[in-house]
């Protein structure tokens, strides 16, 4: 019951202003380039790394599920004020120097029109196409936050429950088929170190040669990571679901989706088809980009994503 009132409370507070202000093509008349200058960015990066589709779909997930999508996630601590970047959960989010080059030619081109929350929808929404993902359009007009602490940083872990992941979900709009297509397909390009997944190295359910694999992999010094797709792990597609139907789900949650009968049979027609996943996830990434946003005059435009305006 609790999950049903916050989701609706969510929408009757966003749809009659946040969501109705975000549009297709808001940046055509006063920055027609942006678009493009962001593809451009993206483009000349993933041509040198292909795994920046995994980290720019990290980083959009980090920032819309702490304070909506505010780019308060870009911002950088400073002396005696730490910001969400402090936390653990996010010491690993990467990417942000792509952010940076994006924000650098397009405050050349327009100043101080275009939002870097709209920059990190943008570049992900362009990764994902450079990965072998679907394409998609996303409405823009987000404005960054004012506010960016490490108390506001809940995130759900690898190891949480299906059910505790379907409530942190419905708690910021999504539903159960939105959190297996974001969960199964932002991990269809990811990593893990071997110490966040050591709990499944013990499962004796887990693939055989799979776990003689990682075992193998973790011996190594300085925590090593493995990809979380054994199959494709740079190319978002439904090969995961797979995965995790034969028991080679490297990460607890996505296991778990596999064999939760709240979500198993979403897992099974993903594994069995790449278009029914490709369009649900293109619609999944359009929705968790809505979450809590700032338009209109609400927040700011910064100058420089990584520092409020006001320079505190």
């Amino acid at each position: 019951m609790r999950s049903i009132t916050a989701l609706f409370f969510l929408f009757c507070f966003l749809a009659p202003s946040a969501l109705a202000q975000l549009r297709f093509g808001f940046y055509g008349r006063s920055c027609p380039r942006a678009e493009s200058i962001v593809a451009n960015v993206v483009a000349n990066r993933f041509r040198r790394d292909r795994s920046i589709t995994a980290a720019l779909l990290r980083m959009q997930f980090h920032d819309c599920f702490v304070r909506g999508c505010d780019a308060s996630l870009l911002i950088d601590p400073r002396s005696g004020r730490p910001s969400e970047k402090s936390t653990g959960p996010n010491a690993s989010v990467r990417g942000y120097e792509i952010i940076d080059e994006a924000k650098r030619q397009l405050e050349a081109a327009c100043p101080r029109t275009v939002s870097c929350a709209d920059i990190v929808t943008l570049a992900t929404r362009d990764s994902v196409a450079l990965g072998g993902g679907p394409r998609f359009s996303v409405p823009t007009g987000r404005r960054d936050g004012l506010r960016s602490s490490p108390n506001d940083v809940n995130l759900p872990g690898p190891t949480i429950p299906v059910s505790a992941s379907i409530q942190a979900f419905a708690a910021k709009g999504m539903n159960t088929n939105d959190m297996v297509t974001l969960i199964g397909g932002g991990h269809s390009v990811g990593s893990i170190h071997c110490s966040l997944f050591q709990d499944r190295l013990n499962d004796p359910a887990m693939d055989r040669t799979l776990n003689a694999r990682l075992r193998n992999t973790c011996r190594s010094p300085n925590d090593p990571s493995v990809f979380l797709d054994q199959r494709t792990p740079f190319i978002v597609d439904n090969a995961i679901y797979g995965e995790i139907r034969r028991q080679r789900g490297v990460m607890r949650i996505d296991q778990n989706m596999g064999l939760d009968r709240s979500t198993r049979g979403i897992v099974s027609s993903f594994a069995q088809s790449n278009a029914l996943f490709r369009k649900r996830f293109a619609e999944a990434m359009v929705k968790m980009g809505r979450i809590g946003v700032l338009t209109g005059r609400s927040g700011e435009i910064r100058r420089n994503c990584r520092v409020f305006n006001n320079g505190r």
